[in-house]
């Protein structure tokens, strides 16, 4: 129906006719001639139609925003004076000869060059409109460019995309899973998979040596900027590997892959072990754009008169860390207060600081409502957090998982309010992840998952758990955790030991995990990979805020699609067919009764 995109239309192309089809951005009737601003998937082009073309400019005259047209008409420059050379399209027009109404609209929801000024709730809800808006269109478009650029990586180093059931067993995998009620097995429930990392070790079982997939994963889990209940994997695993091997394939694809799309060249992937990224930044995913740093100060702390900082200081999981903030002292009182409500999100009790003024001048030149309780140690830790006048240093005194989350998320926070960024990119891949976590009651759990190798033998993980390290790693770039991975388990007195470890019985490991059990006894191999957020990395490399503004049909913050109001309820019939009943409401009329 069409010779050309509307985007597509310069120069080249003056005195050619071109048929156009596309969507009407916007319409301006000057002085008798129309022009409509025609817009397609790759851009606009602006419609010139004359009222000598009698037909033509009575349709056009009556198409409005959004009409779906068909144009025909001849190629000019445009007039001296109306020229827009920030515009792909902006030196030539189209003189309409033909104006043809394929559709007609209503008066959409939100002007597309207005959308800011609408809820993303109305975005969502009429997620068709919002799509047609040239930046949406965009991020899409790239997100293509990124799945094609991969796979053509991954051919050419020898992977074979092979795909992994949706419906399958239900696996403590870190998050809930979403459970499918089955009708031929009453009572019955398949799981959509957290990811497919059961089914990508069998396949190493199997010989397929290097595996990829753009999996979808599913997670019933809290939602928040770069997660989503459903979403898409870059997945991978190989034979006869070791981290090594793994983490030289994937930056090498990830470095292609931005010189490609974006023509950046990601520079050096330094390598940071797990304990130094929290000590030093306070996460484990830490954005290295940002030159602010946590420096420990429990030693010098551990004697003062102020026992929010020398608890902490004397307890052996205390941590007392201060962040020294360059010009910081220009904050005000009401930014600070900002601050402490902030870190208050992640257990702070309180948020300590000191101005500092003119420290030539000792006490006098520091402004801080705890300089009073600390006079005797107080040069020494400015001297060691390198402090200088016009700098402020913030504080965080408590467990040291609580120190680490407030101040890391302060320094982050901190970075992007002041913009104290030092460059664009910054990648980092961070090892030696510890193998377990405990909880509040001591009882351990796997930091990634229970089919991660440990790097020690079964006897030094049974003799001290706590204390071993993983063969995992993780890729980040500017603070976001792009990729995860490891190597695993190919061994069933390992697999079996780490069972053990986590309390999982003989009993319960043949119920959840019989079938891996039973495919390391013939042969597995040794087998690592790694898997990527394709939703992430196409928002970190768009510049988006939110996963949802590069996924085309998102969910919601609390996992509801507006667009198709799902989830939503179903029929009797549906139920019955699958042997289900909804336990209803049932109001007790009686005095003091409970709905």
């Amino acid at each position: 129906m069409r010779s050309h995109y509307c985007g597509k239309l310069n120069e080249t192309l003056i005195d050619q006719d071109v048929t156009l089809c596309g969507w009407v951005h916007r319409r301006r009737d000057h002085g008798g001639v129309i022009f409509l601003d025609m817009r397609d998937r790759d851009g606009i082009a602006q419609i010139v139609v004359d009222p000598d073309t009698v037909d033509a400019f009575a349709t056009a005259d009556k198409a409005r925003s959004e009409y779906v047209l068909r144009i025909k008409g001849r190629i000019r420059m445009r007039p001296e004076g109306t020229q827009n050379p920030n515009m792909p399209t902006g030196m030539i027009e189209v003189l309409a000869k033909d104006v043809e109404v394929l559709n007609t609209a209503q008066t959409p929801p939100f002007q597309l060059d207005d959308h800011n000024k609408v809820g993303e709730e109305v975005r969502l809800k009429y997620r068709y409109v919002d799509l047609r808006r040239p930046d949406m269109i965009d991020k899409l478009r790239l997100r293509s460019r990124i799945t094609h650029s991969v796979r053509a990586q991954l051919e050419a180093l020898g992977f074979l995309d092979i795909e992994t059931p949706i419906l399958t067993r239900a696996t403590p995998e870190g998050a809930r899973d979403y459970l499918v009620p089955s009708r031929t097995y009453a009572g019955s429930f398949f799981a959509l998979p957290q990811s497919p990392q059961l089914f990508k070790q069998l396949l190493m079982v199997a010989g397929v040596d290097r595996y990829y997939q753009i999996a979808k994963c599913f997670r019933d889990e809290d939602l928040r900027a770069d997660r989503q209940p459903e979403f898409t994997q870059i997945d991978l695993e190989a034979s006869f590997v070791d981290e090594k091997d793994i983490m030289g394939m994937t930056e090498t694809m990830i470095r292609g892959l931005y010189k490609e799309v974006l023509d950046v060249e990601l520079g050096d992937f330094p390598t940071m072990p797990y304990s130094e990224a929290m000590q030093r930044f306070g996460s484990d995913k830490p954005d290295l754009r940002i030159p602010l740093e946590l420096v420990d100060v429990d030693d010098l702390m551990s004697g003062v008169d102020f026992k929010v900082f020398s608890g902490p200081a004397k307890d052996d999981k205390g941590r007392v860390a201060a962040l020294r903030v360059p010009g910081g002292a220009s904050l005000s009182r009401k930014e600070i207060d900002a601050y402490t409500k902030f870190v208050g999100i992640y257990g702070a009790k309180g948020l300590a600081w000191i101005k500092v003024n003119e420290r030539a001048k000792g006490i006098e030149g520091l402004q801080s409502p705890i300089v009073k309780f600390m006079e005797d140690v107080v040069d020494d830790v400015l001297d060691r957090c390198g402090a200088v006048d016009g700098d402020i240093v913030f504080f965080g005194a408590d467990k040291a998982n609580i120190v680490a989350e407030a101040i890391g998320a302060l320094r982050v926070k901190l970075g992007e309010d002041l913009n104290l960024y030092t460059r664009e990119w910054a990648p980092l891949w961070v090892v030696d992840f510890p193998m377990f976590e405990a909880d509040a009651n001591g009882r351990l759990s796997a930091l990634h998952h229970p089919f991660t190798a440990p790097s020690c033998t079964p006897e030094e993980l049974k003799a001290d758990p706590e204390a071993a390290l993983s063969r995992a790693y993780d890729m980040v770039i500017n603070g976001t955790e792009l990729g995860g991975g490891s190597i695993r388990i190919h061994d069933q007195g390992m697999q079996r030991t780490v069972f053990e470890v986590l309390g999982i019985g003989e009993e319960e490991a043949e119920e959840k995990f019989g079938f891996l059990l039973d495919a390391l006894k013939f042969g597995a191999p040794p087998h690592g990979g790694l898997a990527f957020g394709l939703d992430r990395l196409v928002m970190l490399m768009t510049g988006a805020k939110t996963i949802r503004e590069v996924i085309a049909f998102p969910k919601t913050q609390s996992a509801g699609c507006m667009m198709t109001d799902a989830p939503g309820e179903v029929s009797g019939e549906q139920l019955k067919e699958l042997n289900i009943r909804l336990r209803q409401k049932v109001k007790v009329e009686e005095e003091g009764g409970q709905a």
